[in-house]
C-alpha cells in the first residue's frame, strides 16, 4: 500500500512540474499557418493548431521530438529564428537560433558574433555552460554541443562576413565533440571534424582536429598558453588557423592573431564581422 501512495505521489508531482513548465512555454499567434514570434521572448513556439488536447502525454511526446533544429524543421517551421530545443530532456528547454533557409535549413547555430556586444574572452565555466542570448551573440555551451553530437551524427557549417559585406562559408561532413569519451569534460571536449567541403572560405579547422578546448584558465595546449595569447578560447595547438572566439576588433588591426579570424581567407590581421558556427544530422546510410 506504501508503495502505492508513492507511485500516486511521484505521479501527481511530475505532473505539477510538467504543467509548470508547459504553462512556461512562449505561445504564438497564429494566422493561418504563418509563424510570428512572440512579443516578449522573441522565440517561436512550434505547435500548430488542430493538433488536439495539450495533454501531459501530448507534451511530452512533442517536446521529446525537438532534439535540434532539424527536428522542428521537419515538423514544418521553416522560418529562421529562436527556438526552444529538448536534447538533455523534456524538462530542460534550451533556447538556440535555428537556421531555417541556408543549404537546406534545419541548422542549430552554437556560435554567433555579428557586432560584438558579448564578451567571449571567458573562462572554462562559462564555454562549458554557454552565455549570451540566442537572439544576438551566443556560445552554446560545450555540454551541450557534445550532449546533441552523443545522439547523432551531425555535419558543421560555419559561415563568414568581413566588413566589406562579403561573405563565404567552410562546411565539414562530420562533426563532433569527444566522441568516443566517457567523460567529455576530462577529455577536454575534443574536437572532430572531417570531410572539408570547399565554401570560399578555405579549410582553417583541420588543423584544429583532435585538439582539447582551451580557455586562459583551463589550458590543455601544453607548452604555452594560446588561448591567453590569441586573446580567446578555442581548440588552439600552437596556436591556431582559426579564433572564431578571439576579440572583436573590428577589420584590419595591428596586433597579430587575436582578432576573430579565419587564416585561409582573411589571415591573422583581420577580425570578422559576422561568424555562426552551426550544426545539422546527418541521415545515416541505408542498410543494403
Amino acid at each position: 500500500m506504501a508503495g502505492v501512495k508513492y507511485q500516486i505521489s511521484l505521479g501527481l508531482w511530475l505532473a505539477a512540474l510538467l504543467s509548470k513548465q508547459v504553462s512556461a512555454l512562449p505561445r504564438a499567434d497564429w494566422n493561418g499557418t504563418g509563424l510570428k514570434p512572440h512579443p516578449q521572448h522573441s522565440t517561436f513556439d512550434s505547435e500548430r493548431p488542430g493538433t488536439g488536447p495539450r495533454t501531459w502525454k501530448n507534451e511530452l511526446f512533442r517536446l521529446d521530438h525537438r532534439m535540434d533544429c532539424m527536428n522542428i524543421y521537419r515538423q514544418g517551421f521553416h522560418t529562421s529564428g529562436v527556438y526552444q530545443i529538448y536534447p538533455s530532456g523534456p524538462f530542460l528547454p534550451l533556447s538556440v537560433y535555428c537556421d531555417m533557409e541556408s543549404d537546406g535549413g534545419g541548422w542549430t547555430v552554437f556560435q554567433t558574433r555579428k557586432d560584438g556586444s558579448v564578451e567571449f574572452y571567458r573562462g572554462w565555466d562559462d564555454y562549458k555552460q554557454g552565455f549570451g542570448t540566442a537572439d544576438g551573440e551566443y556560445w552554446l555551451g560545450l555540454e551541450n554541443i557534445h550532449s546533441l553530437t552523443a545522439r547523432a551524427q551531425y555535419e558543421l557549417r560555419i559561415d563568414l562576413e568581413d566588413f566589406e559585406n562579403a561573405t563565404a562559408y567552410a562546411k565539414y561532413k562530420e562533426f563532433a565533440l569527444s566522441p568516443n569519451a566517457i567523460n567529455a569534460e576530462e577529455d577536454g571536449y575534443r574536437l572532430k571534424v572531417l570531410g572539408f567541403i570547399e565554401g570560399g572560405a578555405g579549410d582553417s579547422l583541420a588543423y584544429h582536429n583532435g585538439l582539447k578546448f582551451s580557455t586562459f584558465d583551463r589550458d590543455h595546449q601544453g607548452s604555452f598558453n594560446c588561448a591567453r595569447k590569441s586573446s580567446g578560447a578555442f581548440w588552439y595547438k600552437s596556436c591556431h588557423t582559426a579564433n572564431l572566439n578571439g576579440l572583436y576588433l573590428k577589420g584590419a588591426h595591428p596586433s597579430y592573431a587575436n582578432g576573430v579570424h579565419w587564416a585561409t581567407w582573411t589571415g591573422y590581421y583581420y577580425s570578422l564581422k559576422a561568424t555562426a558556427m552551426k550544426m545539422r544530422p546527418i541521415p545515416l546510410p541505408s542498410p543494403r
